[in-house]
């Protein structure tokens, strides 16, 4: 393999790899073995058809294109790392030269870390953070806990109010015709908890068990399934059972069921001693976030278009991750919020832009204070993780790539850089 690197404008660069002739020879001839069973020629029996059978009579790109295919991943992933850039979003390929015999010849057009130019980031002014713990914090956390030990109680003559809980069977239908993933049985639905879309919550409001509803809406123009998209539907409705809620009193009895205080009074005093703690600690937090931000509006720089899609994306996966633990796909996310991928990835750009500055500028103070993790640090680290997935310690090193431990190494810089931002602020 052979590179050329020209640097582009707007933090951009083209490589220009070439694979040699022999290597793309190799790779058409997997191709062919990997697909001649699907070709069918009169006198051959199937997967028996020679290659320059195939090649006379589909022509000669036949198998390029999967030569190409295998070729590329490698071919790239090698040329990245010669070219020493720091890439940070996929690249955009273009083959210029594909023919049997001739080398395999293809740009990359990547993306590259834009340049920081590091502002104020010793002595940052911030307001201070007030973590006094009040009367209504601590009567929130109390509602919490109520909210924690209410239970639901079946009501079978109440009329639906919102707070509710209606256990409803539905089917929804476009034009007299059901849709697929419209229809649900025993469904729990909190009304007013606006999971589902348009008014379908309001119209159940009033209702009482055993009514059939006829509930009609309209489906979001941005709808993330296209048939749908824009379109009204009516949904047959059965209201099996409404449920309400029960609250427990709040007094003595209810600390004791709740806690290992005997009084209310006992209770509160260490829901106040908590939530001082954990203030202190969201204090911290919240003057490091303003202590970052303040930095980052005196530094400068320009974030490529393509690297803030690049972390969106990335943002979307761990959310996806979250909700799967929860018990629900992306899909089904989408389908009852009535939203679709590009307009979450819109509504989070904002945020990955900001997660990008951060980072740059806590890499620009590791570089300029010549911050590093020490050995004893890392190995902190790799314990804490290790205790996370329930592992040995040394196990779990065996496991990382030498790229996983740059990575963690460069967190940890990254977090003393904060730690250090924030201590010489004012």
């Amino acid at each position: 393999m052979s590179l050329q690197v020209e640097k582009l404008e707007n933090n951009t660069a083209k490589l220009t790899i070439e694979v040699a002739a022999e290597e793309f020879d190799k790779a058409i001839q997997a191709a062919y073995q990997k697909n001649k069973g699907k070709f069918n020629v009169p006198g051959f029996r199937k997967g028996k058809v020679p290659y320059a059978m195939i090649e006379k009579m589909y022509g000669a790109g036949v198998f390029y294109e999967d030569a190409a295919n295998s070729l590329i991943p490698n071919a790239y992933a090698d040329a990245a790392v010669e070219s020493g850039l720091e890439i940070v979003a996929r690249p955009e390929i273009n083959v210029v030269q594909i023919e049997k015999g001739k080398a395999f010849i293809f740009e990359a057009e990547v993306t590259t870390k834009p340049e920081i130019k590091l502002g104020k980031y010793k002595g940052v002014k911030v307001d201070p953070v007030d973590a006094t713990v009040t009367d209504e914090d601590i009567q929130a956390e109390i509602d919490k806990v109520k909210e924690q030990n209410s239970r639901l109680v079946a009501m079978d003559d109440k009329a639906i109010e919102n707070g509710d809980q209606a256990v409803i069977d539905f089917e929804g239908f476009v034009d007299g015709v059901a849709f697929a993933g419209g229809k649900g049985e025993d469904y729990p639905l909190t009304i007013g908890s606006h999971s589902f879309i348009d008014t379908f919550e309001d119209q159940l409001v009033g209702k009482k068990v055993g009514d059939e509803v006829e509930v009609n809406v309209t489906f979001p123009e941005q709808y993330q399934a296209e048939e749908l998209a824009g379109k009204p539907a009516m949904f047959k409705v059965t209201i099996k059972e409404v449920k309400v809620k029960e609250y427990p009193e709040i007094d003595d009895d209810f600390a004791q069921d709740v806690s290992e205080f005997d009084t209310l009074e006992e209770y509160k005093a260490d829901i106040k001693k908590n939530l001082e703690e954990q203030k202190a600690q969201d204090a911290e937090r919240e003057k490091e976030s303003n202590v970052i931000e303040a930095i980052v509006k005196d530094s400068e720089m320009e974030i490529p278009e393509k690297m803030i899609e690049a972390q969106a994306e990335q943002m979307l996966e761990e959310f996806a991750q979250n909700i799967a633990m929860q018990g629900m796909s992306f899909d089904q996310y989408l389908q009852f919020t009535g939203g679709t991928v590009e307009q979450m990835k819109e509504q989070v750009k904002p945020q990955a832009q900001a997660r990008i500055e951060t980072s740059l500028v806590l890499e620009a103070i590791v570089a300029a204070e010549g911050i590093e993790a020490t050995d004893e640090e890392y190995k902190e680290e790799i314990a804490k993780m290790a205790e996370q997935y329930k592992m040995e310690a040394e196990k779990l090193e065996g496991y990382l790539s030498e790229d996983d431990q740059k990575n963690i190494k460069k967190d940890i810089c990254a977090k003393k850089a904060a730690k250090f931002a924030v201590e010489q602020a004012k």
